[in-house]
């Protein structure tokens, strides 16, 4: 009986949804798309059909729309005000600022711990009258799991902050700026931060050709030299490029930890005597320093609108702490949110999880239920915060530079998604008659990166859409 309730409940979706609009599918047949390639979802967030629902069924690779998922979970069962914690403790009391014993730094997985805020977490710990550590700086990690990560291994390009993988004590997303401007007949290389442990070794040439794609003109080779991280720069620089500014994740968590804090304590005259070693604090201790983060609401936004792979894995391995216990994983974490969706009545058996950011050859989910899932969003106490972290089509985030030239260009907040052979926008727009619509539309191909065109025709007519 509840087979058939459900099957006449799909055939009467699938009987309700209108074709393809022709504009899409022009489109798509300019681009060489076939249309089993694609799977669009659309639906009024008032209605009890969609209008359209093509392969909306058949799971798809969503790329980084996957982060709707994740930052919904995250909003709806830790709160919009949830904050991260970064805590410094001391294994002896200091005596006229002097600590004879350790220094132990201990992360809660906080997203957001800039560079900037970790300068403020070490003077904090100055003007707390801290000036020399004659032990060591011991690093706590165990608030998540220590997981085998390879950084190469989704792109072969290791060294991308966006490949960087989580850490209860993640620092400025574990990335070093290499700041290029030519001077003279010479190429000059500024490092931020400053850590002792990283040597450059600057072999470019300058020249005065067009800017271009100047990253593909740079190459660079690191290399492990006993205690120094080597960075050998080659390739040409253009002085019409100004200054161009190259992120890289070079050194592992940990010791990049360990290094930025030694050069930062030493900028703000503080000594340290030992080395660094990882540990756990022990249970009845008080810290002596804290730092919070910003709130979940304002992460959020750094993951949709920029979309931040980091911070989404970061988010996915707090939810496994904070619902599964610690230390949190990604099993955990997607163990979580495959609960929630349960308890939410949300059945999503195609669902795929890997790690929650879709920078992801694995995971996948539908389009319909990616629909159902914003639908269950707008019905929520926390809808605007949802709503508000994501890009606004022709206006900011990673929509920014999207054509203008459409209706629908301010009035549509999409989560955008690629990856090779991967195109998607997830999300909402308002249309000509002031109705709010949920809108899905995925393609994976390999022509995927001529789709544009066809999710602009299709926004197009839902803004214009009439009964």
């Amino acid at each position: 009986m509840r087979f058939a309730i459900l099957l006449f409940a799909f055939l009467a979706s699938a009987a309700q949804a209108a074709a393809l609009p022709e504009p899409v599918a022009q489109a798509l047949k300019a681009a060489g798309i076939p249309e089993a390639s694609v799977s669009i979802y659309a639906r009024r967030v008032d209605a009890n059909l969609p209008v359209l629902a093509e392969h909306s069924e058949q799971p798809m690779n969503p790329a980084s729309v996957m982060k709707l998922l994740t930052t919904y979970a995250g909003l709806d069962m830790l709160g919009p005000a949830y904050t991260w914690r970064t805590e410094i403790y001391s294994s002896r009391p200091a005596v006229a600022g002097v600590i004879d014993g350790d220094l132990i730094l201990k992360g809660y997985g906080d997203p957001a711990l800039t560079l900037e805020k970790f300068w403020s977490l070490v003077h904090a710990l100055r003007l707390a009258g801290i000036k020399e550590i004659r032990g060591d700086l011991v690093l706590d990690r165990s608030y998540f799991e220590s997981i085998a990560f390879d950084p190469g291994a989704f792109d072969d390009d290791p060294y991308r902050p966006y490949n960087a993988g989580p850490d209860a004590l993640l620092v400025n997303f574990k990335a070093t700026g290499f700041h290029f401007r030519a001077e003279s007949d010479a190429v000059v290389i500024a490092v931020d931060p400053e850590l002792p442990q990283l040597q450059v070794v600057n072999r470019l040439k300058a020249d005065r050709t067009g800017c271009g794609d100047w990253k593909n003109r740079l190459e660079y080779e690191v290399q492990e030299r006993d205690d120094k991280l080597v960075i050998v720069f080659s390739g040409t620089y253009s002085a019409q490029c100004g200054e161009k500014v190259l992120d890289l994740s070079l050194p592992r968590h940990a010791e990049y930890v360990f290094q930025l804090f030694r050069s930062l304590w030493r900028e703000q005259g503080g000594i340290l005597n030992g080395r660094m070693r990882e540990g756990i604090v022990p249970p009845d201790m008080a810290s002596i320093v804290s730092m919070t983060s910003p709130p979940l609401s304002d992460v959020i936004r750094q993951i949709n609108k920029y979309s931040n792979n980091l911070m989404a894995r970061q988010l996915l391995m707090t939810l496994g702490a904070e619902r599964g216990g610690v230390p949190g994983s990604p099993a955990k974490g997607i163990e979580v949110i495959r609960a929630w969706l349960a308890a939410n009545g949300l059945d999503f058996p195609e669902l795929v999880l890997e790690n929650g950011s879709g920078l992801s050859r694995l995971e996948r989910i539908s389009a319909r239920h990616l629909g159902e899932l914003l639908l269950a969003a707008h019905d929520h106490p926390f809808m605007p915060e949802l709503m508000s972290s994501l890009p606004v089509y022709a206006v900011d985030g990673t929509l920014k530079r999207r054509t203008a030239n459409g209706a629908y260009a301010g009035r549509a907040h999409l989560k955008s998604g690629s990856l090779d052979n991967v195109r998607a926008v997830a999300g909402y727009l308002l249309d000509a008659q002031g109705r709010r619509w949920v809108v899905v539309f995925m393609v994976n191909d390999t022509r995927a990166a001529n789709s544009k065109p066809a999710q602009e025709a299709l926004l197009e007519w839902l803004y214009h859409y009439r009964d």
